[in-house]
């Protein structure tokens, strides 16, 4: 794996195996997309409200902030008690495709929160730096999380809801991403 802001510098050990599960795990995402329309990618297909283009949402926002977190710490992911009812709105709005969004915008999108990432593992100074968790009701408190724990959450995070997309797309059409 190449490092884009040394070309030539490659990444290995660790960082490369972080970034190749994480490859691997961003591509089921995305080929549960492929070759829907925006309006399939909207649809939901299950009892859940989640459909194709909002997981991608989702999975793009969560490691946006994620990235955020291992660079600029608990401020980056906002305070979950300060939160109004437009805050969780827009939170919601993650979750679905709306109106005038399209797969192939959600789709470039989601490629360049995971270019970013990227870089940031490639050029991280240690994986062991860590930050205080924010305070919300899912965290432990006082629990710190290292860039490690937050990129193997990121890979976990994106494996659980490509394999949401998986199921959505089997009731969307029949196709599978394996099998």
């Amino acid at each position: 794996m190449s490092d884009s802001t040394n070309p030539g510098q490659t990444v290995t050990g660790e960082r490369a195996d972080l970034l190749a599960a994480l490859a691997k795990q961003r591509h089921f995402l995305r080929f549960t997309t492929r070759e829907l329309t925006d309006e399939q990618a909207g649809e939901r297909t299950t009892a859940s409200a989640l459909c194709l283009g909002g997981l991608i949402k989702h999975v793009s926002s969560t490691e946006r902030n994620w990235a955020a977190f291992i660079v600029e710490g608990p401020s980056a992911m906002g305070d979950f008690d300060a939160m109004t009812e437009a805050d969780f709105a827009a939170r919601a709005d993650e979750f679905r495709m709306l109106p005038g969004e399209t797969l192939a915008g959600v789709l470039k999108e989601y490629a360049a929160v995971a270019e970013r990432t990227d870089e940031l593992v490639a050029t991280l100074p240690s994986l062991d730096a860590d930050h205080p968790l924010p305070s919300a009701p899912w965290f432990e408190p006082g629990a710190r999380w290292s860039a490690r724990r937050v990129l193997l959450h990121i890979v976990a995070e994106t494996a659980q809801h490509a394999g949401h997309a998986d199921i959505i797309r089997e009731s969307l059409d029949g196709a599978k991403s394996m099998g």
